[in-house]
C-alpha cells in the first residue's frame, strides 16, 4: 500500500515474538512507514532514549515487564501515541490498556488494513491535537506558542525560564530571519542585553539542542547574530555553529 506521504512517520513495534515483529515490519515499510522492532520493553526504553517515534506498537505479554506496565510507567514524561496489539482480547484486558495509557486496542489475529487505517488516525489525532494554533510554530521535534510561552517537545513539555520564554518569543516571531543582540534586545524590551543574551542563548541551547556545539535549530550567523530554524535544516553559508 503506497501513496500516503508517511515517510516521516517512524513506529516502534515492540513484541517478544520476533516472527511477528519482522510480518509488521515489513507491511508497514510497504505502507511506507519507518520502522524499528524491539524484543521487550527494556529494549524498547534504549530506542525511546535516542529515537522520537511517531507512534509505538505494543504487546501486553512479554517476558519482564509486561507492555501495560511498561507503557504506564513511561506514560510520566512521555506522551508518544500508542498502540496496544495482543492476543489478550476480553473487555477488561482492553479497558486496562486504554487505562494504562494507549491510544487504541487491537486483538491478535488482527487485520493488516485495518492496523494501518487505525495508526493513520491515531497519528492524524497527534498532529490536530488541541494546542496547535496560528501562534505556534514547529521546528524538528519542537513546538513553541508564542501565546502562551509554552514549549513542547514530542515527548512532553520542556521546562524554560521566564527569561528564556521571552527569548523563544523574539526568535518565533520572525522565524528562519538573522536577530542581532540589539534586535533581541529591542524585542525583549531592554530586559536583556548585551553578553546576557549570548548566556542565554546557551542555556536555551542546551535544552532544545541534540548537541549544543553543533546547533540544528538555535544557530549563530556570523558577525550578525541568531537564528531560529524551523525546517530543522543544517547549513546555510553563514550558519557556523
Amino acid at each position: 500500500m503506497s501513496g500516503a506521504d508517511n515517510s516521516f512517520q517512524h513506529i516502534l513495534v515492540i513484541d517478544d515474538d520476533e516472527r511477528l515483529r519482522l510480518l509488521l515490519r515489513r507491511f508497514l515499510e510497504e505502507s511506507d512507514f519507518r520502522v524499528t522492532d524491539v524484543g521487550s520493553a527494556a529494549d524498547a526504553r534504549k530506542a525511546l532514549a535516542g529515537i522520537i517515534f511517531d507512534l509505538i506498537i505494543v504487546d501486553i505479554m512479554m517476558p519482564g515487564e509486561t507492555g501495560l506496565e511498561f507503557l504506564a510507567d513511561i506514560r510520566k514524561d512521555n506522551k508518544v501515541p500508542a498502540l496496544f496489539l495482543t492476543a489478550m482480547a476480553e473487555t477488561e484486558h482492553r479497558i486496562a490498556g486504554l487505562e494504562s495509557g494507549a491510544d487504541d486496542y487491537m486483538s491478535k489475529p488482527f487485520e493488516p488494513r485495518e492496523l494501518v487505517l487505525r495508526i493513520r488516525s491515531i497519528l492524524a489525532r497527534a498532529v490536530t491535537r488541541p494546542g496547535k494554533t496560528d501562534s505556534t510554530i514547529s521546528f524538528g521535534p519542537y513546538s513553541f506558542d508564542r501565546n502562551t510561552g509554552i514549549l513542547m517537545h514530542t515527548s512532553g513539555r520542556i521546562h524554560i525560564t521566564t527569561a528564556e520564554q521571552k527569548l523563544m518569543t523574539s526568535f518565533a516571531a520572525t522565524p528562519d530571519t538573522v536577530m542581532s543582540r540589539d534586535d533581541i534586545a529591542a524585542a525583549m524590551d531592554s530586559s536583556m542585553r548585551g553578553r546576557s543574551i549570548d548566556v542565554a542563548v546557551a542555556r536555551l541551547r542546551a535544552k532544545i539542542e541534540p548537541d549544543p556545539r553543533y546547533p540544528v535549530y538555535l544557530q549563530t550567523v556570523r558577525n550578525k547574530g541568531w537564528l531560529l530554524r524551523t525546517d530543522g535544516a543544517i547549513g546555510g553559508t553563514n550558519a557556523v555553529s
